[in-house]
C-alpha cells in the first residue's frame, strides 16, 4: 500500500518546512560551549583488569543482549581485535605492554562524545546532536540513512543496522544520556569493579588525570589522550604506555568541523533546493518504511 499523491505533497511540504529551519540552526550553531563542565569519563587503562563487566552493563542498559555474566568471563575474545558495532556499543581489547610486563593491558573503546563532533557537523538533517550536558545523541526519526556520520567520525564509531532493511538506524554509545538526566552515572562506570572508569566534569577529570600522572610517574605516560585530540573529547584516557601501542589513533588538535563547516553551511544556507530534496527523500523513506511495516503485520 503506497501513499496517495495528495498526501505525498502535503507531507513533503511539511517535512521540508521542518528541515530547513533545523538545518539553518545547525549551520549557525556556535562553537562556544562550556566544555569544562560537560559530563566526562576518565578511562584508566593502567588499572583496567579486562573483566568486561562494562560490556555486560552496556548491553543490558541498551537492550542489546541478555547474555549471562559467565559469557563475559570468556577471555578468548581478546585473541581478535573487536570494534563497536550496531549490537555492541562498547568493547574491550587487549594490547601488549612494551615494558615487558607479562600481563597484557586492556582498553575500553566506545563513542568518544567529542566536544565538537564531526558526526554532528556531517549530519545534514540534524539527527545527531551534541547536548549541553556532554552526550552526542541520535534521533532515528530524523535520520535519512546517508551515513555521512560514519565517514566523518575520526574514530570510526557509528555503526549501521545493515541487517534491518525496514527500519535501519545508526547506532553507537549513548553515554547513558537518560541515566545522566536522572542524576545517575553511566551503566559501565557504575559496574566497574576496578574503578578504571571515573565519571565527573571534564575539568575535574583532567585535573585528576594530571594528578595521577604526577603522583605515579612510573605507572603512567605523561599524556592524557582526548585532552586536545580533535578539539577534545568527552572520554579521556590514561595509559602506562605510548598511545601508539593502542588502537586510539594519532589525531590533530583542531576540531574537524572547524575545517569543514564554513564551506558546508555556506552552501546549504544559500541553496535551498538541496534541503528540499533531502526533505523529500527523507519523507519518502519514512513513509515507505511505515507502509512496509504495516504490510508485514498480520
Amino acid at each position: 500500500m503506497g501513499i496517495k499523491r495528495r498526501e505525498f505533497f502535503k507531507l513533503a511540504g511539511a517535512a521540508t518546512a521542518t528541515l530547513v529551519p533545523a538545518m539553518a540552526a545547525a549551520g549557525e550553531e556556535s562553537h562556544e560551549a562550556d566544555y569544562d563542565n560537560m559530563r566526562c569519563v576518565l578511562v584508566d587503562a593502567a588499572v583496567c583488569i579486562g573483566c568486561r563487566k562494562c560490556e555486560l552493563a552496556c548491553n543490558r542498559q541498551n537492550g542489546l543482549s541478555d547474555k549471562p555474566l559467565a559469557a563475559y568471563e570468556d577471555k578468548t575474545v581478546f585473541s581478535i581485535h573487536r570494534r563497536p558495532s550496531s549490537d555492541a556499543y562498547t568493547v574491550i581489547n587487549s594490547f601488549a605492554n612494551p615494558k615487558g610486563i607479562e600481563n597484557k593491558s586492556y582498553l575500553k573503546v566506545q563513542c568518544m562524545h567529542c566536544n565538537d563532533p564531526a558526526c554532528v557537523s556531517a549530519c545534514i538533517v540534524g539527527a545527531l546532536r551534541k547536548t549541553p550536558e556532554g552526550p552526542v545523541t541520535y534521533d532515528a526519526w530524523r535520520c535519512i540513512g546517508c551515513r555521512y556520520c560514519m565517514v566523518a567520525c575520526p574514530f570510526q564509531i557509528p555503526a549501521y543496522e545493515y541487517n534491518n532493511p525496514l527500519n535501519p538506524r545508526v547506532k553507537k554509545c549513548t553515554f547513558c544520556a537518560e541515566r545522566l538526566r536522572e542524576g545517575k552515572r553511566p551503566a559501565c562506570v557504575e559496574i566497574c569493579p576496578a574503578e578504571a572508569l571515573i565519571y565527573g566534569t571534564r575539568r575535574e577529570l583532567l585535573e585528576l588525570a594530571h594528578l595521577k600522572i604526577m603522583q605515579n610517574p612510573g605507572l603512567y605516560r605523561d599524556y592524557v589522550y582526548g585532552e586536545s585530540e580533535v578539539g577534545g573529547t568527552g572520554w579521556l584516557y590514561l595509559a602506562s604506555t605510548d598511545f601508539s601501542h593502542t588502537e586510539l589513533p594519532p589525531l590533530p588538535g583542531d576540531a574537524i568541523p572547524h575545517r569543514t563547516e564554513t564551506i558546508q553551511h555556506g552552501i546549504f544556507k544559500s541553496f535551498i533546493p538541496p534541503l528540499a530534496l533531502y526533505g523529500l527523500l527523507g519523507l519518502v523513506m519514512h513513509s515507505l518504511r511505515r507502509d512496509d511495516q504495516q504490510e508485514a503485520e498480520p
